[in-house]
């Protein structure tokens, strides 16, 4: 059991407290916000029957705790910042944590968007800390993005892997900095066609999101888009895939769009309104209720998948 201290009480900070202490840790949440104690509860008690149903809660829990100040939680073994993606709240924050923890203590990062290098700034001992970013939420999702700096030493990454291995995490490990990491870098690159496709009008939000869910997910359920082009290439696999649709590719590559979020507000908000009206915590309840189930079920399936042809 690790002692593990989370900066920032918000929807990731809290995700996050919960995988912890359902992994059997030691958790607690650090945030000036008398409120974010009944939103960790609420968090806890929700996230409890998802990490059963997918078998990453240990026997023997103890429910993260919220504190005001970090005078009030114990020595921390990890320190998770999950503070919202503010430069400079990350920097005013971390530089007044800093005196407060040991010299060693590793700082990981949830930024989604921001290098290692660029929220280190500032830090005396900046070469502690690390992303590790988690997809929404961390009790559900099951993949780690870590990312190190340029100087970071591998046991510092190699320590971190062993924390979220053991949490049942899927840990993704990049071999260098970029803004956006992985998974968010492909998300977002899907996400500003999807947008563009809905905003010139040329589709409807209900049509993307079908596209997604039942065009592209289930191939995607056991290959990534590497292996779905792979076998596009007939025989030759990927090689004959770009002899044959290579210049085409990049022809559509060149006709993607780019789109403005801000202009395209009213139209995504009203088109998700008509894919699916109900409210957000119903359709939360439902998908944490829901994920569990398909990734379960798909385990053995991808396990199968992968032995065939061997």
């Amino acid at each position: 059991m690790a002692q593990i201290l989370v900066i920032g009480g918000g929807l990731i900070g809290c995700g996050w407290a919960a995988a912890f202490a359902g992994a059997g840790h030691d958790v607690a949440v650090v945030d000036p916000d008398a409120l974010v104690a009944d939103r960790l509860e609420q968090t806890w008690q929700a996230a409890q029957p998802v990490m059963v149903a997918l078998g990453t809660m240990r026997e023997k829990t103890t429910a993260p705790r919220h504190v005001l100040n970090v005078d009030q939680a114990p020595c921390a073994d990890l320190v998770q910042e999950a503070l919202p993606e503010d430069l400079t709240l990350k920097h005013n924050v971390l530089a007044e944590l800093e005196p407060l923890i040991g010299k060693t203590t590793p700082i990981a990062s949830s930024s989604s968007g921001f290098t290692p290098d660029m929220i280190a700034s500032g830090l005396t001992n900046p070469d502690r800390l690390f992303i590790a970013h988690p997809c929404n939420p961390p009790y559900l999702m099951p993949t780690v993005e870590l990312v190190g700096q340029s100087n970071t030493l591998p046991s510092i990454l190699d320590d971190a892997e062993a924390i979220y291995a053991a949490m049942g995490k899927t840990v993704l490990r990049m071999a260098k900095p970029m803004r956006g990491h992985l998974v968010n870098r492909l998300q977002f690159a899907l996400w500003r066609e999807a947008v563009h496709l809905v905003a010139t009008g040329a589709a409807t939000m209900a049509d993307v999101e079908n596209a997604i869910s039942e065009g592209l997910a289930p191939r995607w359920c056991l290959m990534g888009p590497g292996g779905v082009f792979h076998l596009s290439g007939g025989d030759a696999g990927m090689a004959g895939y770009i002899e044959a649709l290579g210049p085409a590719t990049t022809s559509l590559w060149n006709d993607l769009g780019t789109p403005n979020l801000v202009t395209a507000a009213k139209v995504l908000t009203e088109g998700m309104t008509e894919v699916d009206p109900r409210s957000v915590a119903e359709i939360t309840t439902a998908r944490d209720a829901a994920l569990p189930k398909v990734m379960r079920a798909l385990k053995p399936i991808k396990e199968n998948y992968r032995k065939q042809g061997e």
